[in-house]
């Protein structure tokens, strides 16, 4: 049954300029430059350039407007806004070096592409040619073939049409794990090792023991169960460690010999802040040299004189026109208050941080960085929680000692003996200097490790060792044992 009633709701919303700053806070600098571009090519009103004339004074957008209120901003403010405050113009939105270039860097081809050249040096026939190409459209950017010839088969015969044998699989494969780099279509690292050892003189001792060990003590050697190598092929010590020297030579990721310059994982860092010591003194930029400067065009404010000039006796379509273009200075302003308020928004917390971590900064000394949370950051700005992690998020700094990541300097804490609140990167920091330092026929474990943090005062168990050892991409012990 349907009923009528009325309901009173009270409801939050987001402005349009309060979702434009969120959506721009979240970026990096790398695609702030692509975002302004969008905006410089979508709106015709906003222009790239810098300010003509002497700066005037900026007006707040208020972001709360009643209902009824039909204008953002009056007439008059288009007419005497034809020099925009450049939110570049502040000192502290620039590094002092200006001349910041960026080295360019060359397209190869990729490695599938390297692989695939190398196949028309073969002499195959047409149906070998399918399945090679096919073959190589499996090879992961490893190099390696993690498919199983089944499954292969069996895509040939859906896909293609084409009834393959195993054997005729195979054959193939053997013909691309002749291709370069050495150890291509391997199946697995163990035959990828075996592929690369056999392309060596296989006459020479050392290499033919090293080939023995791959074939038949695969498991003992990845295990690092020496003892057990040298009981079951009665040699010494000596003749072990030469040729695992040999296959630590070897390498598990054929396809990356092949510089892929179109490979995923590449990762192009630009940095949004730049932190440069001076005279022991620390002074912060932002990177924007690669962000065009933003300005409204002085022919739409011409035209909005003109309109004022001649309000009453405009036509329907100058005062469509002109409603259109109103649209699009609004859309303009709110772009470049959006932007100004990202840089200060921006500067505010990284100014923040650089406070908290002061000691740290100095010296790039991981020891003596604090513990630090978002909230820490957001009690000293007066900003939100989420205000904080949008800046952290995907965003870095130059520094004089590395380029590093806004979370890295993030990190939980916890209290030594004496009271003292440490970070726990200062604790993985000597966990590693232990690992370093270890004699490497011993490698120390968890529980010795746990027993010399708390000699220096870390009250640690061994299963919080375990955790960061594991953070810090360090394996087991027996793993870390050398000859």
């Amino acid at each position: 049954m349907l009923k009528q009633r009325l309901q009173q709701k009270l409801l939050q919303k987001l402005s349009p300029q309060q979702i434009q700053m969120i959506k721009l806070l979240e970026i990096p600098a790398i695609q702030l430059e692509q975002r302004i571009k969008k905006e410089l090519e979508e709106n015709p009103v906003l222009e790239e350039g810098a300010d003509e004339g002497p700066l005037g004074d900026e007006e707040e957008i208020k972001e709360e407007q009643t209902n009824d209120q039909l204008e953002e901003f009056s007439l008059e403010d288009y007419i005497q806004d034809d020099d925009i405050p450049s939110y570049r113009l502040n000192a502290q939105n620039y590094s002092s070096d200006e001349k910041r270039e960026e080295i360019p860097f060359s397209m190869g081809n990729s490695f599938h592409e390297q692989l695939k050249s190398q196949l028309g040096l073969r002499n195959l026939t047409e149906e070998q040619e399918i399945l090679a190409e096919y073959i190589l459209g499996n090879i992961d950017d490893d190099g390696y073939l993690r498919r199983e010839m089944e499954a292969i088969a069996d895509d040939l015969a859906f896909s293609a049409g084409l009834e393959v044998s195993y054997e005729a699989l195979h054959e193939v494969l053997m013909i691309i794990q002749e291709f370069d780099p050495a150890g291509v279509g391997a199946r697995n690292l163990q035959e990828c090792l075996l592929l690369q050892i056999a392309r060596k003189n296989l006459e020479d001792p050392v290499i033919k023991l090293a080939r023995t060990i791959l074939k038949n003590n695969f498991e003992e050697f990845t295990n690092k169960h020496y003892d057990k190598i040298i009981q079951r092929l009665n040699i010494a010590e000596e003749e072990l460690k030469i040729a695992l020297d040999e296959i630590l030579r070897l390498n598990p990721k054929p396809g990356g010999a092949m510089g892929d310059s179109q490979n995923k994982s590449f990762h192009h860092i630009v940095p949004d802040f730049i932190l440069e010591e001076s005279e022991g003194n620390l002074q912060l930029y932002l990177n924007s040299n690669n962000v065009p400067e933003l300005r409204l065009s002085r022919t739409y404010s011409d035209m909005f004189e003109s309109y004022n000039a001649n309000k009453s006796s405009a036509s329907k379509d100058e005062k469509d026109a002109i409603t259109f273009v109103k649209q699009k200075l609004d859309s303009a302003r709110w772009f470049i208050d959006a932007i100004r308020q990202r840089q200060n928004t921006m500067l505010l917390t990284m100014n923040a941080i650089l406070a908290y971590q002061k000691d740290y900064f100095y010296e790039g000394d991981e020891t003596r960085m604090r513990p630090m949370i978002l909230k820490d950051i957001a009690d000293m700005t007066g900003l939100d929680i989420s205000t904080i992690s949008r800046v952290v998020n995907s965003k870095y700094i130059q520094t004089h000692f590395g380029i590093y990541a806004l979370k890295y300097f993030f990190s939980e804490g916890m209290q030594t003996d004496s009271g003292e609140e440490v970070s726990t990167r200062e604790i993985k920091k000597i966990l590693q200097d232990c690992i370093d330092g270890e004699e490497k026929r011993k490698p120390l474990t968890d529980d010795r490790l746990s027993t010399i943090l708390n000699e220096k005062g870390y009250q640690i168990a061994r299963r919080t060792v375990a955790k960061y050892r594991e953070q810090l991409g360090l394996p087991v012990a027996r793993l870390r044992k050398e000859l």
